[in-house]
């Protein structure tokens, strides 16, 4: 549960303010710095590192859901899991690969018990058909990313989450490896194959695309609310950040 962040450090604060130097804003400051205050029940740096990686988290969601609400709730619940115990991130790696992983991890335990309960066909093929019939409305932009996200779809999981990170999200091949509990060599591999399956036209649109499969500013809103109200009335789910 968080708390009210103390005011300390009152000597220091004030020799700062003698010098004229004032002190960055949570968003421009480092992961480790933030992980620190956010350990300490700082909601702004909860909430700075929330919208500084839940992009990235909701596009790895994505990857493997294909659903934008399960996608969401993949997201919320890594948020969750994450900063209901910061103590469990060692800093050995890189924090924003270590979130990825718990978002991938539950999107894949979403998958998991969604194809446990399914008694009809998935919901993913009737909203894209909804999203189809109104991306020209929305305009050419619009159907173009509606377009280059089925072609994205159409790839095979395993390949499409590391194409996802490396040519969407635009990490390096060894974040993603972090990101996903794989090998580099192992992300390379997936990364040509997914290029071998893709036709040429599309592969070169794709690259040159901006905006796929990105969460809209209320989506990030919504979320980053829920998760600090969750956080406050103690909602602390356990994912873990290994390997399913």
């Amino acid at each position: 549960m968080l708390e009210p962040t103390l005011q300390t450090g009152l000597d220091t604060g004030s020799a700062r303010l003698r010098r004229g130097t004032p002190s960055a804003g949570p968003d421009a400051l480092p992961d480790l710095l933030l992980i620190e205050r956010a350990r300490g029940g700082d909601e702004r740096a909860i909430e700075a590192l929330i919208r500084r990686y839940i992009r990235r988290l909701y596009r790895v969601a994505r990857s493997v859901l294909m659903d934008e609400e399960r996608s969401e709730a993949a997201v919320l619940q890594a948020f969750l899991a994450a900063f209901s115990d910061l103590n469990r991130y060692e800093p050995t790696g890189k924090f924003a690969a270590w979130l990825t992983r718990l978002a991938f991890n539950q999107a894949r335990a979403l998958r998991g018990s969604a194809r446990a309960v399914q008694t009809v066909g998935p919901a993913q093929p009737a909203a894209a058909a909804t999203s189809a019939a109104a991306a020209p409305a929305a305009g050419d932009d619009v159907l173009e990313r509606h377009e280059l996200e089925q072609a994205i779809a159409q790839l095979p999981e395993v390949f499409r989450t590391v194409y996802v990170l490396r040519m969407v999200e635009g990490i390096s091949g060894i974040e993603t490896a972090a990101s996903l509990g794989l090998h580099e060599t192992t992300v390379r591999t997936r990364l040509f194959r997914s290029h071998r399956r893709l036709a040429p036209d599309t592969a070169a649109r794709l690259r040159v695309t901006h905006g796929l499969l990105e969460l809209p500013p209320e989506c990030v809103e919504r979320i980053a609310s829920q998760a600090l109200a969750q956080l406050h009335h103690g909602s602390m789910p356990a994912i873990s950040a290994s390997t399913p």
